[in-house]
């Protein structure tokens, strides 16, 4: 007669008390937690994308439906012709890829200054340009409406860029991480006679280029995203940029809810790229910068 096997309790072979069983049930609920949060952060990024492929009528149908009673894809090509939806985008491109550009050389060049230049007042004077981080932009938006008008900028691109390329914050972060280079390798260069712009722009920068691209993904969607100050500063649709031209679709018709959700998602997909392209730079950078939280 065949014996049954006696397993102790807490020993291999018991599935119950199985090594790891009980710590699969964190992951597991981590898991589920992250699934239900990225559904609530997706659902109106879903419900604007169904609205963009709606009719007009089925907008404010109700009860609300997510899909309508027809999908037209003809919404994203009236975009194109109910305004000149196309010059702005053309105006937003070039403002923040001139505007990103020239926060990074500024910030790169004055970090270097704050980090690695010895002069008198250095570091009371970097925080007093850290101070500027905490007056709000609209506080600075009249006078620097009536500074863009003395030179003669007003609807201008240069109004656009430049009033903002001065910033804080990108010297700020360029300095924390230009202070992690090994001072070493800026006195190797200094022996083989390399001066400091190009100790800058062939040691350092390459180094510190997570936090560059950090610095790069944070500008751009800044001035892509620019609303009030294009509002003040900008006349006229010639030189508008996105979210200033999303308002001609509130046209004297009537809000055109289906287009302004159409324009929505293609005015989203500039700054999807850059975030996917630069991916693995700012992954690494935010953790190296420290502003993820931790």
């Amino acid at each position: 007669m065949a014996t049954r096997a006696l397993v102790a309790p807490g020993t291999r072979g018991s599935s119950e008390y199985a090594p790891g069983s009980k710590k699969k049930w964190p992951a597991v609920l981590s898991r589920v937690l992250l699934v239900v949060v990225a559904i609530v952060f997706a659902f109106p990024l879903v419900w604007m994308v169904a609205t963009s492929l709606k009719p007009a009528s089925d907008v404010f149908a109700s009860p609300p439906q997510l899909i309508g009673s027809e999908v037209k894809f003809s919404n994203y090509a009236d975009v194109w012709t109910y305004v000149p939806f196309g010059q702005f985008m053309l105006n937003g491109l070039l403002v923040s890829l001139l505007g990103t550009m020239l926060v990074v050389l500024v910030s790169l060049l004055a970090a270097y200054a704050f980090s690695r230049l010895r002069f008198r007042g250095r570091d009371k004077l970097f925080f007093v340009f850290l101070a500027t981080l905490m007056v709000p932009g609209e506080v600075v938006v009249v006078p620097m409406f009536l500074f863009m008008q003395q030179f003669g900028w007003v609807n201008s691109y240069q109004a656009l860029i430049v009033p903002w390329a001065f910033g804080a914050f990108g010297t700020f972060l360029l300095r924390q991480a230009l202070l992690s280079v090994p001072t070493e390798l800026e006195d190797a260069a200094k022996i083989d006679g390399a001066n400091h712009l190009r100790i800058l722009f062939q040691i350092m920068a390459p180094i510190v280029k997570p936090t560059l691209a950090v610095l790069v993904a944070f500008t751009f969607i800044n001035y892509w995203n620019s609303f009030l100050w294009p509002l003040i500063i900008v006349n006229g649709p010639d030189k508008a940029t996105v979210p200033l031209g999303l308002n001609y679709f509130l046209g004297q018709g009537g809000a055109q809810w289906q287009l302004i959700m159409a324009a929505s998602a293609i005015s989203m997909l500039p700054t999807a790229a850059l975030a996917i392209g630069l991916q693995k730079f700012l992954v690494r950078g935010i953790s190296m910068t420290g502003i993820g939280g931790r």
